[in-house]
């Protein structure tokens, strides 16, 4: 990476020297611009306004003109955008800590409206913005597209920026919409990156319903295998952590393996051709309910912060190069030759995130409505409104997969993909910042005693909500409220009117029954002669 960063540096004519020193200079730059963009954003954080995202991505507009004015316009940026750096040393840490530090609570009581949202609404959005591409697209002037640019074009647009979003919603004042856009966000993204692979090796000559009909078991298969091997991944590291016991000796052991053992399931997703993303998001889940408890206070606290950390550092890294590269000269070169083709193109594609946005969530927001018999599980109008602006924001996903197909290694000499990349990127950055500013304020427009009125199931806050295990609490249930408690399901008639309750039921026997004792997780943690777990628990008496 390194060697590949000088040697770009002085074949850019940004540095002269060796590409050693060139190297050492340029990770000295970034560093110092990530120190930068955390400053920054602390002293606005009180504004409630700018976020890390906004903050880093301006940051690194400003980085971009002052590299421009010293290059005397040939570079905007000091690296080459890398598809490998984004997806297997960036996307990891930041989906593994999502599912790591997720209010379980609240994702599993929604995941049938959370899978919903994030696999059939993308697929439904992937249509719309494909269909509407091809149907738009052929009426410009925009270069050599074919059919299978259109549909990479539907799959890159379909994935939502769940980084920005999250910044701006508080999981505490609203559990529900954060819960929604949340798992939507991590399933969307899957999704996206699943259809566009798949996209990728599919026979667009040869169209029949055979071939069809195996994209879509291929496309299911995907999704189970790789939800599979997360969970075995989680629950293989738990079960070494809690039979070896690796705080009786050294905690550093304990904290590496967790970590080496989340990216593992990562990369092994990636080598059987599966869905990282899904993957290392259910090993995060597994690891948080059974893993995290098996290990000394100390490395609970280690593991806490320090995957909370590498997933900031990841999240702000990638918006910094998003800002930089949007100055980059040379596609804007190639793009410039049709300004007005450029400005209508990304016009049509922020038209179509829209359509596609609101051709499902209104619409499977009513069919999830009718499966709902309490009114307070029912997504109201305006939190629909939210929803659907909250995932207008695209983001580096959709970075990554644009550079991928219109790209080779981040340079392209063709007219119509420089068109792609740049209204791409002029899209990410809209979105952004227009739309990621003003989703605050239509929140409190939309919901304006959100903050008075949060879910009396709603979780505790950070660090206390990690203690609580998948879907339980205070009485062993996280689904049962004080006022209506949870009664043995008696009928085929309770697991048709109340599902989620029933099957939180009888998972909550089967994991208290075989999976906490082989596995650990709250209240099967083993006490060491000595170890800070078993001081603890004496000291308290």
């Amino acid at each position: 990476m390194g060697l590949e960063l000088g040697t770009y540096l002085v074949r850019s004519g940004i540095l002269s020297a060796t590409s050693d020193h060139a190297s050492v200079v340029s990770i000295n730059l970034f560093i110092a611009l990530l120190c930068a963009c955390i400053v920054i954003g602390h002293l606005l954080e009180e504004t409630r306004w700018m976020n890390e995202s906004i903050t880093s991505l301006f940051l690194g507009l400003f980085t971009g003109v002052v590299i421009l004015l010293t290059t005397q316009g040939k570079s905007s940026h000091i690296l080459v955008f890398s598809e490998d750096l984004f997806f297997i040393y960036l996307l990891p840490p930041i989906i593994f800590n999502a599912g790591f530090q997720v209010k379980k609570k609240q994702f599993f009581r929604n995941f049938m409206t959370i899978t919903l949202f994030g696999a059939v609404g993308t697929l439904i959005s992937f249509f719309t913005i494909s269909f509407g591409a091809i149907w738009l697209f052929k009426r410009m002037d925009i270069g050599d597209l074919d059919i299978g640019d259109m549909l990479a074009i539907g799959a890159i647009f379909s994935a939502t920026d769940s980084v920005c979003t999250l910044q701006v919603l508080n999981q505490d004042e609203t559990p529900l919409l954060y819960s929604l856009v949340f798992g939507e966000g991590v399933v969307n993204d899957a999704t996206s990156v699943v259809l566009f692979n798949a996209l990728q090796n599919f026979d667009l000559v040869h169209i029949d319903p055979s071939a069809l009909f195996k994209f879509v078991l291929n496309f299911f298969y995907l999704f189970v295998s790789s939800t599979f091997l997360g969970v075995f991944t989680g629950l293989l590291s738990a079960y070494i952590i809690k039979k070896l016991y690796f705080g009786r000796h050294s905690t550093d052991r304990e904290v590496a393996l967790m970590m080496l053992m989340a990216y593992l399931s990562y990369m092994l997703a990636e080598l059987l051709d599966l869905s990282g993303i899904l993957t290392v998001f259910f090993c995060g889940i597994v690891m948080s309910h059974y893993t995290w408890h098996n290990v000394t206070e100390s490395s609970r606290v280690t593991t806490k912060h320090a995957f909370a950390t590498l997933s900031f550092i990841a999240e702000t890294f990638l918006f910094l190069y998003v800002g930089m590269d949007a100055l980059d000269i040379e596609k804007w070169t190639l793009a410039s030759d049709s300004p007005a083709n450029s400005v209508g193109v990304s016009a049509i594609l922020v038209s179509l995130v829209l359509a596609g946005r609101a051709a499902f969530v209104f619409p499977l927001s009513f069919l999830s409505n009718l499966t709902k018999r309490s009114p307070d599980e029912k997504i109201s109008f305006r939190q629909q409104i939210v929803i659907w602006w909250a995932g207008l924001m695209r983001g580096a996903v959709s970075i990554a997969l644009a550079y991928n197909k219109f790209t080779s290694s981040g340079h392209t000499q063709l007219r119509g993909n420089a068109i792609m990349i740049t209204s791409t990127i002029t899209v990410v950055l809209f979105s952004t910042v227009v739309f990621g500013l003003m989703t605050k304020p239509l929140i409190n427009l939309l919901l304006p005693a959100h903050r008075h009125s949060s879910d009396n199931n709603s979780e505790p806050s950070t660090p206390k909500s990690l203690t609580a295990p998948l879907l339980s609490s205070l009485n062993g249930s996280d689904l049962e409220i004080a006022d209506h408690p949870l009664n043995r399901p008696s009928s085929i008639r309770l697991l048709l009117t109340k599902p989620a309750k029933t099957v939180h039921f009888y998972w909550r026997k089967f994991d208290n029954a075989i999976m906490r004792p082989i596995f650990g997780g709250r209240g099967f943690t083993p006490f060491v002669p000595g170890s800070p777990i078993e001081q603890s628990v004496h000291g308290g008496d």
